[in-house]
């Protein structure tokens, strides 16, 4: 029975993968633009947070995920909801930097892929709900931050306990400051006329959409990521190892074990 609930925490955190980039990609898939464009954000949100309650129900039933992990990750985005209401609030930090993805990476390497994945997402959702900042981005925010702490949990097997751990931590941050960002452009990008360096149109061949991407990337949103990549890397390169070694020794006292979801092939 548990092995059974076990398969249905793995389907449901991939249908949730599966349904992120069908959000993100149905307009290049459609060939059209569809009608109502963003704002379609609304059904995707609401998939959104059904799965990934159902996601914590099956995990708690499996007993993979016991009350305990539930009230460490209540935790952890109350912490994370916090540093969104401070950088918003009180800071006016530079660019795209946000504090909120240094905790996302550290529990997800820590705690695993699918504890990170969900963390990942529930954080900009909690966040945003203190904030103020609901809006047809949030969905794809929940899910681009869901896919750094699930990739974050595939990346301990590599290089857990290894000398460089902090490092490799750090250029991760790094790498998804500049991902974040590229992904979650392509919210709206097709559904954009006059774009800067040229939008996209339907019948467009495959390399041009990408060079006209590039080119607005380029444009538009390099420099922001750039603040969020390096501000990712600082972070971890400064704070990392004190903080990775705190949730791993609450994990070993508390004996929260959350398994990784296998990766892709």
């Amino acid at each position: 029975m548990k092995r059974s609930f076990d398969l249905w925490g793995t389907l449901i955190l991939w249908l949730t993968s599966l349904l992120g980039v069908v959000a993100f990609a149905y307009p290049f898939l459609l060939q059209q633009v569809p009608q109502g464009g963003p704002a379609n954000a609304l059904a995707v949100l609401a998939l959104m947070v059904a799965l990934c309650l159902v996601a914590v129900l099956v995990e708690l039933t499996s007993g993979r995920m016991s009350a305990r992990a539930v009230a460490t990750m209540g935790v952890l985005l109350a912490i994370n909801a916090a540093l969104r209401l401070v950088e918003t609030s009180l800071f006016a930090l530079p660019g795209g930097f946000s504090p909120i993805f240094f905790l996302i990476i550290l529990s997800g390497y820590v705690f695993g892929a699918r504890f990170g994945f969900l963390y990942g997402a529930l954080s900009l959702l909690v966040s945003a709900m203190v904030t103020g900042g609901v809006g047809p981005w949030l969905p794809y925010q929940m899910l681009a931050a869901g896919w750094i702490g699930l990739t974050a949990g595939w990346l301990r097997p590599l290089i857990g306990g290894r000398r460089w751990e902090i490092p490799a931590l750090a250029l991760f941050g790094l790498l998804w400051g500049f991902l974040y960002g590229g992904i979650l452009n392509l919210y709206f990008w097709p559904y954009l006329t006059g774009a800067a360096g040229g939008g996209w149109e339907p019948g467009l061949d495959p390399m041009e959409v990408v060079r006209r991407y590039a080119a607005f990337y380029g444009i538009t949103s390099l420099g922001w990521d750039a603040v969020r990549a390096g501000g990712n890397f600082l972070l971890m390169t400064a704070l990392g190892a004190p903080v990775l070694r705190a949730l791993q020794r609450f994990q070993r006292r508390s004996q929260v074990e959350f398994e990784g979801a296998p990766s892709p092939g």
